[in-house]
């Protein structure tokens, strides 16, 4: 748990246990309920010994994974894990249908409207909406970590996909770091990710799995990473030097998904190379140091200490260290919802207006996202509710819960926390316990 002083300065975080003792102890108050903080009432940061703590991003195209650590000697103590789930294909699809819509109206039987995409500059470093978001969304729960945390320092991981090697389908001459030691580890990397670490074949996971050409070389297969697969090693034997239409032949349904999946576009890759340096960059004006380590390096580290593959252990494991002594086993999984809209209307199929939104977002004092809790005494649904609540002008507003929506007067509810943008819930960790 976060700790901060009585002058709200940031203190070293504290175990759940003994944030619950000084809540009941009446030595504290809770500051914030997401990340959930505390606030000391006889404390302040001179009184305090701060040893700090670190923290480490494993970033990527729809996942970010955010670790907050302690380090001694080259051992990390893992504090908190957090998974920031982006929302950059929706901003995507919402550019693309509002650009649909514009290409309609001036292309359908309206009146004439001149386009005005030719005379607009784009600043140095540019970048489309749906990456930029994934920088922004990065760096202000990084900065919000720096006001719930004593942050001494920065990890990063800068991980690079040569999609243009990749992609050639063929040697390239004066390329030397295409066959550097990082190059087979990344496309093996990327791999597993795109065929979900199981043999596309039979579907095998939790065995050796080996990099098959999906054409055989000796029936003209290239080695771009297209043609690129992962088999178990019985499917990879049994295969030998069979196209993948005679393999499977007899497994139609296999042989479909299979060449679906071949035609899979490099733009998770395409994403993280656009971002990279940009995030660093931004990290760097926060005035902390920041450390950047390749993901051949965190993959090696992952695999040293035995942990499971996700994105909050990848960050843990960013950067040079010696050995992880322990993990959270809980992830608190972070959703970029959006603050809501600017439009007032809502559009029909062809984009016209259908109905209007009311200008003012708050209804009795709750407005849309705003996490709460719904006392109903009677009712359909009697009982103690927590969830994000959708409010209506008419006062009787809908709490959507783990179990189903319920429908309750504004009257039954307590604010717990303000609508952020993100939506909040836990899950699991991949591997409980650090070996």
């Amino acid at each position: 748990m976060f700790v901060l002083a009585s002058d709200g300065t940031p203190l070293d975080p504290c175990h759940p246990a003994r944030a619950r003792k000084l809540l009941k102890e009446g030595r504290a108050v809770v500051a914030r309920h997401t990340p959930f903080a505390i606030r000391l009432k006889d404390r302040t940061a001179e009184q305090s010994e701060v040893e700090g703590v670190e923290v480490a991003l494993d970033p990527g195209s729809r996942s970010t994974g955010i670790s907050v650590f302690q380090a001694h000697d080259g051992t990390r103590h893992g504090l908190y894990s957090i998974q920031l789930d982006h929302r950059g294909g929706k901003i995507r699809d919402k550019l693309a249908a509002r650009s649909a819509y514009r290409r309609r109206r001036r292309t359908a039987n309206l009146r004439y409207r001149a386009p005005r995409f030719a005379n607009r500059r784009r600043p140095n470093g540019w970048l489309p909406p749906s990456l930029q978001h994934q920088i922004d969304t990065a760096m202000s729960w990084v900065q919000r970590l720096c006001r719930l945390a004593p942050v001494r320092a920065i990890h990063v991981e800068t991980a690079r996909f040569d999609t243009h090697a990749l992609a050639a389908g063929r040697p390239l001459d004066g390329v030397a770091y295409q066959h550097g030691t990082l190059h087979g580890s990344e496309v093996r990397e990327y791999l597993l990710e795109k065929w979900g670490r199981a043999c596309a074949y039979c579907g095998a996971s939790g065995a050796p799995l080996n990099i098959d050409h999906i054409q055989p070389r000796s029936r003209g297969g290239s080695d771009r990473v297209n043609n690129l697969t992962v088999a178990c090693v019985p499917c990879n034997q049994a295969k030998g030097s069979m196209p993948v239409t005679e393999f499977l032949a007899d497994r139609p349904a296999v042989l479909a998904r299979v060449l679906t999946q071949v035609k899979a576009p490099l733009r998770d890759a395409a994403a993280v190379n656009a971002t990279r340096w940009a995030l660093y960059g931004a990290l760097t004006a926060i005035k902390l140091p920041v450390r950047c380590a390749s993901g051949g390096r965190t993959k090696w580290n992952r695999h040293r200490t035995g942990a499971a593959k996700s994105h909050t252990l990848d960050a843990l494991h960013v950067g040079e260290l010696n050995h992880v002594a322990s993990w959270p086993s809980q992830v608190l999984t972070v959703v970029a919802t959006g603050r809501g809209s600017y439009c007032r209307t809502r559009t029909d199929a062809f984009g016209f207006p259908r109905l209007r939104l009311p200008r003012t977002k708050q209804i009795f004092g709750y407005q849309t996202g705003d996490l709460v809790r719904a006392i109903v005494r009677k009712g359909k649904h009697p009982g103690i509710h927590t969830g994000r609540v959708a409010v209506r002008t008419s006062g009787s507003h809908t709490v959507q819960t783990a179990h189903g929506p319920i429908t309750t007067s504004h009257k039954n509810l307590r604010l717990l926390h303000r609508a952020d943008g993100y939506s909040y819930t836990t899950k699991k960790e991949e591997h409980p316990c650090a070996p």
